[in-house]
Parts: structure tokens; C-alpha cells; sequence
């Protein structure tokens, strides 16, 4: 049997909950992890008409991007839409869950799925998060150092972008004189010991800490490990806002457009002018990414991909660079796929169904 916590752990392995934004509401918003999974419907929004068509095809498990509960809830008394689909949820035994901006900052999240749309090659992050890494220091005899090592390894420490099983190590001298009350590995009571040992360094992301040092005591040869940590101002070129690739081949301005209408499915694109002839580097940014203007500059990009801009941000482009809005929801609708497929290679006893309900509220005339 498969369960929503092992759903939810499998999301988070992707996406994990410690990189949403401080305002955000990710995580499982309704219903309990310990519910048996019949069927799973992949959205972008939440809505009343989605949690339908998640009794029709007989899924209990609603996995969205945006959180229907955001500023969160005071009364349940159906008086607007976000409580009558929580209700309407509720009553059906329907669970839902959101992954939100912790998405948005992964590679191989939403703005990773736009380049892929977009046929992108060398995808990096835009805007890089910092202070989110943290390097562990410790000590330890050299014949236990690389079992130590794999361990930590193995949850995620020593990544840095391309490069796995990073650390840098140093033969030392260690000292220590064991307390009556000691069980040493190494040594007696009440006698000065000196063992040659290494000093090890690895970085991980800092939400992993308490199991990172849960590893270390645990695969550690001394009843007390001796470790140190420090965090970091170094960028996490793996997390972060944005993300910027190339095309294939140089477009002109106007095949730019029309291969962007195209592969995204949009109806109509709000755009400055172009500022060369030809469109070869460009920046995206699912969902509202005018905070990253500067960063797309600063990559030099010839076009930023994004959505709901106000009219006085587009004089920001100040012919340095193209912006392109293509609404929200467009920017953002492929999302439910990456999700059904990142989850269909792992879960195949119950059905996986995309969501074929348009949620999106903007409606256009053309």
C-alpha cells in the first residue's frame, strides 16, 4: 500500500519544504499523511471545479502547485471560493497538497520545465539563493574517515552544482585525556592519548543539519564526535530564483515570439521591444519574476520570459532588454506535467491523471 507521506516524501525530495519563501504555505493542506492513496490528479490552481474532477476520476489526493490556503483560514462557512473548495474537500475525504515556491527554486523545478519547453540548453539558476549552505567540520582516525564520509554522502553532503562527494581532508595530530566517567574507543581512562587523525570539511544544504549530525554521531568510531559547524554566504548555484539557458540556434526577434506563442500555448505575448536583432540567451521566470529584472540583465540576456508585469516596470527594460509577459497561469501550466511525470516513475499501483480543467481567470479577446 502507498500512502500520502510516501507521496509527500517523494515531492520533498525534489522540492524541499525548507526552500519556500518565508510567506508561502507549501506542504500537504489538507487531509493526513497517514491516508492510503487511490488516485492522484495533478493541477496547477485548486478550485471547486477541480476537486469534481477529482471525485470523477476517483483521486483522493490533489497535488497543485499554487496552495489553496495562503493567508490562511479564520471561518469555514463557504462564503468565498478558497472555502467552499476546502469544505467540498474535506467532505469528500480528499487530501491536497501544494508545492509552491520550493518548486520554484530547484533545478529541475518549474522554471526548468519552461526550458525545457522552450529547448534551452546550459540551464543555471538566475538568482542563486545564500546563506542556505553550511559546512560541517570534524575529526576523525583516518581508517574511518571514508566510511564516515559515504555516510554523509549519502544524504546529501559534499554537492557542489555538477560535483558530488566533495570534501577536503587534513592529517593532524589529535589529543584527548578520557574522564573517569568515559567509555573511550581509543585510549584509557585518566591517560593522555594522541591518535593520527584527519580534519574533514564538506558543505551541505543547511536544512539537512539535524540529519546530517544525526549520521556523523551515528557512523563516528568516538563515543563523542568532535565537529564544528559554519554557515555560509556562498550562493547555492542548485537553489534559487529564475533561470537563464540558451537556444540552439540564434532566432530574429519575431521567430523568438512566435517560437515562444508556440511552445507555450499562449494567446498573446506583452512585450518591449526588441534591443537586437537576434535573441540567443534568455532569462525565465515562472509566474510574477519582475524582482528579477536585474539578474536577467546582469546575465546577459537578450529576453526575460515571466509574467504579471504593471505597465510602469516594463519602461525598466530601458532597451537593455527584451521582457516578455505571457500570463500566469501560461508560464506556469506545465508545471502538473513535471509533477506527473516526476511521480509516474515511481508510482505505478493507482492512477496519476493530469487535471483537464482550465483554471485559469484571465480570459482574453482576440
Amino acid at each position: 500500500m502507498t500512502y500520502i507521506k510516501d507521496i509527500t516524501n517523494e515531492l520533498e525530495k525534489l522540492a524541499p519544504l525548507a526552500y519556500q519563501e518565508g510567506y508561502d504555505n507549501a506542504g500537504l493542506l489538507v487531509g493526513s499523511s497517514e491516508t492510503e492513496v487511490q488516485g492522484i490528479l495533478f493541477t496547477l490552481d485548486v478550485t471547486e471545479k477541480i476537486v469534481d474532477e477529482a471525485i470523477e476520476k476517483q483521486c483522493n489526493l490533489i497535488v497543485a502547485h499554487h496552495p489553496i490556503i495562503f493567508k490562511g483560514l479564520k471561518k469555514l462557512n463557504g462564503k468565498n471560493y478558497v472555502e467552499r473548495t476546502v469544505i467540498k474537500a474535506i467532505k469528500h475525504d480528499i487530501a491536497i497538497y501544494a508545492t509552491h515556491t520550493n518548486l520554484d527554486h530547484v533545478t529541475n523545478g518549474v522554471n526548468w520545465k519552461i526550458a525545457e519547453q522552450l529547448g534551452l540548453t546550459n540551464v543555471k539558476v538566475l538568482a542563486p539563493k545564500k546563506q542556505w549552505l553550511t559546512k560541517l567540520t570534524f575529526f576523525a582516525p583516518i581508517e574511518n574517515t571514508n566510511s564516515i564520509l559515504n555516510a554523509l554522502f549519502h544524504i546529501g553532503a559534499g554537492k557542489i552544482g555538477q560535483y558530488e562527494q566533495c570534501s577536503f581532508r587534513t592529517k593532524g595530530t589529535g589529543t584527548f585525556l578520557p574522564g573517569e566517567f568515559a567509555n573511550p574507543t581509543i585510549g584509557t581512562q585518566g591517560k593522555l592519548e594522541e591518535v593520527t587523525e584527519e580534519r574533514i570539511e564538506v558543505m551541505f544544504p543547511s536544512y539537512l543539519e539535524s540529519r546530517i549530525l544525526s549520521v556523523l554521531r551515528s557512523a563516528h568510531p568516538y563515543e563523542e564526535a568532535a565537529y564544528y559547524l559554519s554557515s555560509l554566504e556562498n550562493e547555492n548555484q542548485e537553489v534559487g530564483a529564475g533561470a537563464v539557458g540558451e537556444l540552439p540556434a540564434e532566432m530574429t526577434a519575431q521567430d523568438f515570439l512566435k517560437h515562444l506563442k508556440k511552445e507555450m500555448q499562449v494567446n498573446v505575448i506583452k512585450h518591449t521591444k526588441a534591443v537586437s536583432g537576434t535573441v540567443k540567451r534568455v532569462a525565465i521566470c515562472g509566474g510574477a519574476g519582475s524582482s528579477l529584472l536585474s539578474n536577467a540583465i546582469e546575465a546577459k540576456a537578450d529576453v526575460f520570459v515571466t509574467a504579471d508585469y504593471k505597465y510602469h516596470e516594463f519602461f525598466d527594460a530601458e532597451n537593455r532588454i527584451m521582457i516578455c509577459d505571457i500570463g500566469h497561469y501560461e508560464s506556469e501550466v506545465f508545471t502538473k506535467n513535471l509533477l506527473h511525470h516526476y511521480l509516474s516513475g515511481k508510482f505505478s499501483n493507482f492512477a496519476l491523471c493530469l487535471s483537464e480543467v482550465n483554471t485559469n481567470p484571465v480570459q482574453y479577446f482576440v
